[in-house]
């Protein structure tokens, strides 16, 4: 049992790991630890409690169509602030686990992606209000989402997660893992096969 233990950890841990996999690994394990901060946050009662104030405040001082955008959420939320507020509690946790031990990294990805959109686009108001010489960025959410996307560009969970692991026992939920990228050689071999098939159907 633990030569298999010591096996597979050798196998998430990848000491053939270059430094460029290596450093994606880390990001996305710090940023993991961010999300883990942020949902923190999310569960402390100051903040359950008053979700539904909190998105209503998010509207002064923006625009009249961003008020209204903000509006029609803020009725939504209204219904039941506190179901909405441990969903979003709960969510960021999720992430925060899935970044953290590289497991099912697509989804944490595609999920972080939305949620970071949603939390630009309605609490955040687009970044705004922007007002000259007082506004310095467009929101913090934002970058949330673009790194994300990169994360999810390269593969992450392969390094340093238990993706390394999963990927290949999914099956047809392998798609919620992070799957090995195709190494340059490894597109050049598809690539000329594909070439030589090409060749053969013609002279056939």
């Amino acid at each position: 049992m633990a030569i298999r233990t010591s096996s597979q950890m050798e196998k998430i841990s990848s000491p053939g790991l270059t430094v460029r996999q290596r450093w994606i690994g880390i990001l996305r394990i710090v940023f993991g630890l961010i999300w883990a901060v942020a949902a923190s946050l999310k569960w402390r009662p100051e903040f359950i409690n008053n979700f539904a104030a909190i998105l209503k405040g998010s509207m002064d001082g923006q625009p009249q169509l961003v008020n209204h955008w903000i509006a029609f959420w803020a009725n939504i939320v209204q219904i039941n602030p506190t179901l909405f507020a441990y969903t979003l509690a709960t969510i960021e946790t999720v992430l925060a686990l899935c970044f953290i031990l590289g497991v099912f990294t697509n989804m944490a990805c595609v999920v972080s992606i939305l949620l970071s959109f949603c939390i630009w686009a309605i609490p955040e108001g687009f970044g705004g209000p922007y007002i000259p010489g007082q506004t310095v960025d467009i929101g913090t959410a934002l970058p949330y989402a673009v790194l994300s996307a990169v994360l999810l560009c390269v593969a992450a969970g392969q390094y340093y997660g238990l993706d390394r692991l999963l990927a290949s026992k999914l099956g047809r939920l392998a798609f919620l893992a992070s799957s090995p990228l195709k190494s340059a050689n490894a597109e050049q071999s598809t690539i000329s096969q594909a070439v030589r098939e090409h060749e053969m159907v013609r002279k056939f």
